[in-house]
């Protein structure tokens, strides 16, 4: 049966018809819908981990133990998990591990674009580069194969394009796999550094075994047509240089990465005229073909900044357009200059906003931000955010700002605001530090009960896991209380007044303080739990245009609901009846529909 699916629902299903059994992940764009697709298959068993280091070692874990396991994350959040695969590549693994590595050329939703293809080279470990959908899903298979046949795992390399396009998949039945059997081996998995220099050199001879394996497997393979131009190119890549070269090139596409097949692409030159490198961001491929005295062409002509598409490499190498390009494509690029920019915005109703209208207003403050939707707090007309660095990184930098204010007799107080989810992930860390360094600075959890710039899936202070069952609520209150702040306070952020008493409040503080704002996220599916906590009845606002003195004060809260056109107007069709603007109209020209 063949079923059209994106990339990540391929890979789920290729783990499941490999006879997967454990995995995990932390959300994070692009790579989120591997883990929710992964729990519709019931014969295996998937989590979300609190952050993307504790997902590999869950999966590292089952590895030992002897069963086929799986991590998946985006590209930053494998800097956060490089700490155990950099072991792993050393002592190898019982069962075979995968660990899936999202990458987001063009940042659609990332702080960078780094290129994690060199993490393979930096673990020592094997990289696999699916091209759609359906080697998204047959590759997961072979990976758990060469995993287990060299005692390796496997950096799985994706990208955004091929994540979230869809392409037509052969499904297949699930593999029967027993697991491996457990054996106790201290001089294996026990990574001391007398071990550790003995696995060191097991694994250089490793990477030998598998370059040769990559000379032969036909997960690279040579595709020959018009000699005058060669292609060597892997992932995405390759459909992008087919679509501009069509028969009019020859390929070598690398779907085995690491290490590259070096006696294969030798050979391949030779039957070539010019030589092109055709990969997405750095220059992986090129440099190590350049170090061989592999005469190539590469970023020399194409770039290494953002994400690639036909009609770039078709400019960079041919001077022309792509002749492929679509009608509908032409369509959009000829209308460019009538379409509206729309920079994304907090949502209407959305909790956060009242905080940031009341941040904004402070004045001789450091606010210091967090990775999250939240983010959009630092855009006008709020500006009420001025650092974003990294996951839990608000906290631990506000605290080494405050540090250094007080230190040089600097009068300015340091804000950190950071996310429910982002907080379990790698705030908590960050805020016993400021305990225990005895610090000063306000931190702000902004608790909307979902992990919500992902698509709102479940943390451990939600109370339901990845597959909808109840479990325990971590009370982040009482988490707080646990580890030493005193100077706590829990405010509704829709209800200014309150939310400002409580910043003030705070912002005289001497000690470590924590304001935790408690609403749900508008967009939520909510619990029942949500409903009997919070009033979440339906309820809009509208102006009253004989009150409206076109202040414009309703519009620095930067609700998208709220227009000024003559007066001030109020789209019904998005305001949930958050209140916000109506308690920051001076002249109460804001009324409650129906009241």
């Amino acid at each position: 049966m063949k079923k059209l699916m994106t990339g990540n629902e391929a890979i789920a299903r290729g783990f499941y018809e490999a006879g997967g059994t454990v995995a995990a992940a932390y959300p994070g764009t692009p790579s989120t819908e591997i883990l929710e697709n992964m729990a519709e298959y019931k014969e295996v068993y998937s989590e979300w981990a609190p952050n993307e280091k504790v997902a590999l070692e869950v999966a590292i874990g089952a590895s030992i133990a002897g069963a086929r396991s799986l991590a998946a994350m985006k590209h930053v959040g494998v800097n956060v998990a490089a700490d155990p695969i950099m072991t792993y590549g050393y002592t190898g693994v019982n069962g075979g591990l995968v660990l899936i590595s999202a990458d987001d050329p063009g940042m659609h939703s990332s702080q960078n674009e780094q290129d994690n293809r060199y993490y393979a080279k930096f673990a020592k470990i094997a990289m696999i580069e699916p091209s759609d959908s359906q080697e998204s899903k047959d590759f997961i298979k072979e990976a758990l194969e060469i995993s287990e046949k060299f005692d390796t795992p496997i950096l799985y390399r994706v990208t955004t394009r091929v994540c979230h396009s869809k392409t037509l998949v052969e499904l297949g039945e699930r593999q029967a796999f027993e697991i491996k059997p457990y054996v106790k081996n201290i001089t294996k998995f026990v990574a001391t550094p007398a071990n550790g220099k003995k696995l060191h050199v097991v694994v250089e001879d490793k990477l030998k075994k598998l370059e040769e394996f990559s000379n032969n497997t036909p997960l690279n393979r040579v595709e020959y047509g018009d000699k005058k131009i060669g292609i060597v190119t892997s992932g995405i890549s390759y459909q992008y240089a087919r679509e501009v070269f069509g028969d009019k090139a020859s390929y070598l596409k690398l779907g085995f990465t690491h290490p590259l097949p070096f006696a294969k692409i030798e050979e391949f030159a030779k039957e070539v005229e010019t030589l092109y490198v055709v990969e997405e961001l750095e220059p992986y491929i090129e440099e190590q073909l350049k170090a061989r005295g592999i005469a190539c062409i590469g970023k020399e002509k194409i770039s290494n900044i953002g994400e690639l598409n036909p009609d770039i490499i078709a400019n960079s190498l041919l001077g022309t357009e792509c002749e492929a390009k679509t009608e509908a494509a032409s369509s959009v690029e000829a209308l460019k200059d009538e379409i509206i920019a729309r920079p994304p915005t907090l949502c209407a109703g959305c909790p956060h906003r009242g905080l940031f209208y009341t941040l904004s207003k402070k004045k001789n403050i450091m606010i210091t931000g967090d990775i999250g939707c939240y983010t959009l707090g630092s855009s006008e007309p709020l500006n009420a955010m001025d650092t974003c660095i990294c996951m839990g990184a608000s906290i631990s930098s506000g605290h080494g700002a405050q540090k250094a204010f007080d230190v040089n007799g600097v009068d300015k107080k340091v804000v950190s605001v950071i996310g429910d989810s982002t907080f379990f992930h790698s705030g908590l860390l960050s805020l016993i530090d400021v305990v225990y360094n005895r610090g000063n600075s306000v931190t702000i959890i902004l608790d909307n009960r979902i992990t919500g710039m992902t698509g709102h899936q479940q943390n451990p202070g939600t109370g339901y896991t990845l597959a909808e069952e109840k479990t325990e609520a971590i009370d982040i209150e009482n988490l707080c209380k646990a580890i030493g702040v005193k100077n706590l306070k829990v405010v509704n952020p829709l209800n200014l007044k309150e939310t400002d008493e409580a910043v003030s409040a705070a912002l005289t503080a001497t000690e470590p303080t924590v304001i935790i704002t408690k609403w749900p996220c508008v967009l939520k599916k909510f619990t029942e739990e949500d409903k009997k906590q919070f009033d979440l009845s339906s309820k809009t606002y509208s102006v009253n245009e004989e009150k409206c003195k076109k202040c414009k004060m309703c519009t620095k809260t930067g609700c998208p609901a709220i227009a000024m056109k003559e007066y001030s107007s109020i789209d019904p069709t998005m305001c949930v009846g958050c209140s916000v603007c109506a308690q920051v109209c001076p002249f109460g020209a804001i009324e409650r529909v129906g009241e």
